[in-house]
């Protein structure tokens, strides 16, 4: 469920998801009209027209071919955007989900800590030293950083 949650918030993955929904529906509902006007129409139902749309995308080779030219060019333009996008969704949620820890540094480090407290009983004295001596170092970088930040606002104020 980690992996999930996090992926949904870090990546761009519900972005992505929801786009190819929008755009299935939009070229199967197209694709349905410009079939509806042939004779013999191979896709003659809205659920067909979206059970095509899976099916051709997906490349599955399951999808019957429409019969209307302007449907096949819609059909062609659902297939080759529809797999760009729907291979290119995992693609960049799997990277976008390695590649956090080197796009978070800092995020990476705090939850380093957070997880070091909740495993403290843990620590040898050594290792509890060492996280005392960086804790301190961490809290005098953030005092300083304050002060400065205070020093520009106060000089800003006054300019």
């Amino acid at each position: 469920m980690r992996f999930v949650s996090t992926t949904l918030q870090e990546t761009y993955l519900l972005h992505f998801v929801l786009t190819l929904v929008a755009l299935w529906i939009s070229f199967a509902t197209a694709l349905f009209f410009a079939e509806r006007s042939a004779e013999q129409p191979v896709i003659s139902t809205f659920g067909g027209a979206l059970y095509w749309g899976i099916a051709a995308f997906s490349t599955a080779g399951i999808a019957d071919m429409p019969t209307e030219p302007l449907s096949q060019l819609i059909g062609g333009l659902w297939i080759v955007i529809g797999s760009v996008i729907f291979f290119g969704i995992i693609v960049a949620s799997v990277t976008g989900y390695f590649m956090r820890p080197i796009r978070h540094p800092l995020r990476r480090l705090i939850n380093l800590i957070e997880y070091n407290l909740e495993h403290i009983q843990d620590l040898t004295i050594e290792e509890l030293d060492l996280l005392k001596e960086t804790t301190d170092a961490l809290i005098q970088h953030v005092e300083k950083t304050k002060e400065e930040h205070a020093g520009r606002s106060d000089a800003a104020k006054k300019a």
